[in-house]
């Protein structure tokens, strides 16, 4: 029963598809909360250049 609990402790195969997936999600939370913050701006700046065009 202890060596297999240590072989399971010491298996890692596992361990980069778990780091991948949080980077995933760091990413996205920080591209989520550049739009939030920064969409209302990046909306009036738009809208007042295509007023603007002929």
């Amino acid at each position: 029963m202890k060596s297999m609990f240590v072989a399971m402790i010491e298996d890692d195969s596992g361990q980069g598809l778990v780091e991948y997936a949080l980077i995933l999600v760091l990413v996205a939370l920080v591209a989520i909360s550049a739009m939030t913050f920064l969409g209302g701006k990046n909306n009036n700046s738009l809208s007042n250049s295509a007023t603007k065009l002929p």
